[in-house]
């Protein structure tokens, strides 16, 4: 009897180191099978936000830590075409409300787009300015080379709105599809002058001399951002949006020049 109980006891205990054993191991299973939780979104945003922007996604980021913003930047027009043809988005920014409209009759906008900036445009030139160009009709002289954006983007559309009302006619050597390749011919010497807001302006530096005129008053673009109805990840999404249109974000787009809206 004495030899049977003891017998029985030692299986006991192996039984119960197994069963703990087993617990343990089960937990640490468990532990190492769970990732830490990460989210992306994708925020296509007009190309004159590329700085601004960029700076932000990284403070979003730090506030939400595991997000990531990702970035696809270019002229609003091209970025309506892209997200009414499938492209995968969750946000949309656009340079001036007629595109995002243009993205909300698409039907591809969710809920109403919020304005959080405005911009105006500004000549840029060569560093010195060595044209001595002073007014926008300034850009019509002959033998100048002068770079533009094309007409069915922001920057273009605004300057299009200008020479309308002052009567000036500007025969550019390009039109550009973004405000960025605008700067870009100016700062690489490939033009004398472009028209550009004033936030690429200011960004660019001294790579060029800013020459403000004051008819770029009478064109301001209003900029709105929106959800778009495809995104695979509304609620870090609208984070994102609310981050934007918030006091901090507003901080930011001052510095960098831009207007409340």
């Amino acid at each position: 009897m004495r030899r049977a109980r003891i017998v029985a006891a030692l299986i006991g205990t192996v039984l119960t180191l197994a069963a703990c054993g087993t617990s343990d191991d089960s937990a640490s299973e468990t532990t190492a099978s769970t990732p830490e939780s990460a989210e992306t979104i994708t925020v296509f945003a007009a190309a004159s936000l590329k700085a601004t922007f960029t700076q932000l996604g990284t403070q979003f980021e730090s506030a939400h830590p595991g997000s990531t913003v990702e970035f696809n930047f270019a002229g609003s027009s091209d970025l309506v075409a892209q997200i009414t043809q499938g492209a995968p988005a969750d946000v949309f920014a656009s340079a001036d409300t007629a595109n995002m409209d243009k993205a909300a009759e698409a039907g591809v906008v969710s809920g109403d787009p919020v304005n959080f900036a405005t911009n105006t445009l500004t000549i840029v030139t060569e560093p010195g300015n060595p044209q001595g160009i002073t007014s926008f009709a300034d850009l019509t002289r002959p033998g100048l080379k002068v770079v533009v954006c094309a007409p069915q983007v922001p920057c273009g559309t605004a300057t299009s709105r200008i020479e309308t009302q002052t009567g000036v006619d500007i025969q550019p050597v390009s039109e550009e599809s973004s405000v960025t390749d605008v700067l870009g011919k100016v700062t690489s010497g490939q033009a004398d002058a472009g028209l550009v807001y004033v936030t690429d302006a200011t960004n660019a530096g001294d790579k060029v001399t800013a020459v403000p005129f004051p008819e770029s008053a009478d064109a301001v673009n209003t900029y709105p951002i929106a959800l778009l109805e495809e995104s695979q990840n509304p609620q870090l999404a609208s984070k994102f949006l609310e981050f934007v249109t918030g006091d901090d974000a507003r901080t930011v787009f001052a510095e960098a020049g831009f207007g409340a809206p």
